[in-house]
Parts: structure tokens; C-alpha cells; sequence
């Protein structure tokens, strides 16, 4: 059964500069939010904008419009303002191309559906992962080819939508040098000691990145652990054919690739720099980062 909508209503917010949320979408959505409860529409036009609404909500529970890169602005936004389950339970109505961790909830990616969840789903605690930068991840971060496939991916989204992710994966799965020498430990225990290049670690809380590629398919955001996935898949077919299992997440099969659970990730490169792929947001090069697993550390709203 459906929880009572929030009583004080829904604050409703939504990037004005965000290329997917159309008017006409975001229209739709905040009138079927309002056949429930009351509801506010505010447009941010900044972070400062963005944090100040989630943090003034009086009471009301926020709503984003948006995709993960939204949800992602917002998750940084309020763990460096030690606010993170302080809000309240967010609302997600996920108007990205990916929507990789509204996936991961079963929550519907089709908006009206979504907006009803929003205001009569149930909160349920959520995991966060955050380094030692304090950078935060709501759904996986990776290194070493997901840069390159991100990179790629954002060329042709344009063209293709989601399906530029799978598309730039399998380009970067075939460009790929021969790998990165990356050392791995989850909860102090050696994963992967960097004599033998790595294609990819992954780290996730929810399973998927790019819009449905698989890459972590055990990952469950609710059972307080990190899921770690490391490749070796370095060799020109083995490139080829870890880009193809990962579609359906058959790619942890391979003998070239390993896994594990735990609350702490450390990944270091044994020589030279790798970046990050956080949510979709790229990082600068960096030689080592420690993540932990924050468990409980926020509420979303999903299906009852």
C-alpha cells in the first residue's frame, strides 16, 4: 500500500539549465504531483541556488526533477553541509538520459508514473560512498576506461541518447591501451596488486552506469556494502569481449575478472595517474583514493 503524501507538501526543484527536463515535461509532472499535495516549483539556477532550496525546505520534501547528475549535485551539496538525512526522505522524478540510480531503485523512469511514487512512495535508507576528498557517489564510480568511454559517450549522446553510453564503452573497450596498473583493496584486503594492468575497477552502490550497462549487477543500494568489480580484460579480444558481456552484466563471469564486497576501497596506482569516474562527473588524474561506505546515510522515497 501507498505511504500518505508528505503533509507539508513538496517542494519541486528542477535545473533551469538542464537541456532534458522540457517545460512541457516538468509541467506535466508538477500537476500530477499536485492531485496529491500542495506543490512548489523552484528553478536553480546555481549550487548556491540548489542548497539553499534543500536546506530551506520548511519542512517540505524535496522533489528533483532531473538526472543523475542532479541527484549526484545535490547528494555533495548537503553531505558537505552534514545534511544528507537531515532533509528528509528526496523525491526523484529522473529526467536524465541515464538515470542509472533511479534504475537501481526501480523507481519508473517514465515521469508521470515517477512523480506519483514521489509523493506516496515509502522512504527507504540509502547508502553514500565518499572519498577521502569528501567527494561524494550515490550510485558507482570508476576508474580507468570509464573515463574514456564517458568522454566518448558525451560526444554522441547528442545523437544517439542513452545508447551512446553502451556504444562509447564498447569504442573505449577496443581503444584501450594496455590497461592501468592499479592496486586494489577492499576491507585491507589485496583484490588485485597491480602487476597485471587493470581495464576497470568498479565500485558501486547501485549497479549501473551509462544507462543500464551493468557494470556492478550484484550492487543493491540498501544492503550496506560497497560491490567492487575489477578487470583485467586487457588483451585486444578480451577488450572486445568484456564491453560485450557488460550489457547484462555476464562480464563477472570471465576468468579475468574478480570481485568482492566491503566498506573501504582503496585503489593506487603503482606508477603514473588514473581519473575517476564519479556518478558520470570525470575527475582530474590522481595516484591514490580511499572510499567508504556510509551506510544509512540518506533516504529516498521509492515504491511501496
Amino acid at each position: 500500500m501507498p505511504s500518505a503524501p508528505p503533509p507539508d507538501g513538496v517542494l519541486a526543484l528542477v535545473n533551469a539549465g538542464a537541456g532534458g527536463t522540457s517545460a512541457t515535461v516538468v509541467r506535466s509532472v508538477i500537476a500530477e504531483m499536485g492531485r496529491t499535495c500542495d506543490v512548489e516549483l523552484r528553478r536553480t539556477s546555481s549550487l548556491d541556488d540548489l542548497r539553499d532550496a534543500l536546506l530551506e525546505g520548511d519542512g517540505r520534501r524535496p522533489v528533483l526533477l532531473g538526472g543523475d547528475g542532479s541527484l549526484h549535485a545535490a547528494l555533495q551539496l548537503l553531505h558537505t553541509a552534514g545534511a544528507a538525512r537531515e532533509v528528509g526522505p528526496l523525491g526523484i522524478v529522473p529526467l536524465g538520459t541515464g538515470n542509472d540510480l533511479a534504475r537501481s531503485l526501480h523507481l519508473p523512469l517514465e515521469p508521470l508514473a515517477a512523480a506519483r511514487i514521489a509523493v506516496t512512495g515509502r522512504p527507504r535508507d540509502l547508502e553514500l560512498l565518499v572519498d577521502s576528498r569528501g567527494r561524494t557517489t550515490v550510485n558507482t564510480v570508476h576508474a580507468g576506461i570509464g573515463a574514456a568511454a564517458t568522454a566518448r559517450a558525451e560526444k554522441l549522446k547528442p545523437r544517439l541518447g542513452a545508447a551512446a553510453y553502451p556504444v562509447g564503452a564498447v569504442w573505449a573497450g577496443v581503444r584501450a591501451g594496455a590497461g592501468y596498473p592499479l592496486r586494489v583493496e577492499v576491507d585491507g584486503e589485496v583484490l588485485h596488486d597491480g602487476h597485471r594492468p587493470l581495464l576497470v575497477v568498479g565500485i558501486g552502490l547501485g549497479g549501473t552506469i551509462g544507462g543500464g550497462t551493468r557494470l556492478v549487477p550484484d550492487a543493491d543500494p540498501h544492503d550496506g556494502i560497497a560491490d567492487v568489480v575489477v578487470s583485467a580484460s586487457t588483451g585486444p579480444f578480451a577488450r572486445v569481449g568484456f564491453a560485450a558481456g557488460l550489457r547484462s552484466g555476464v562480464h563477472v563471469e570471465r576468468q579475468d575478472v574478480r570481485t568482492a564486497t566491503g566498506r573501504v576501497v582503496e585503489v593506487t596506482a603503482l606508477h603514473g595517474t588514473f581519473r575517476l569516474n564519479s556518478d558520470g562527473e570525470v575527475t582530474d588524474p590522481q595516484q591514490h583514493e580511499r572510499f567508504e561506505m556510509l551506510r544509512d546515510a540518506w533516504q529516498v522515497v521509492c515504491p511501496a
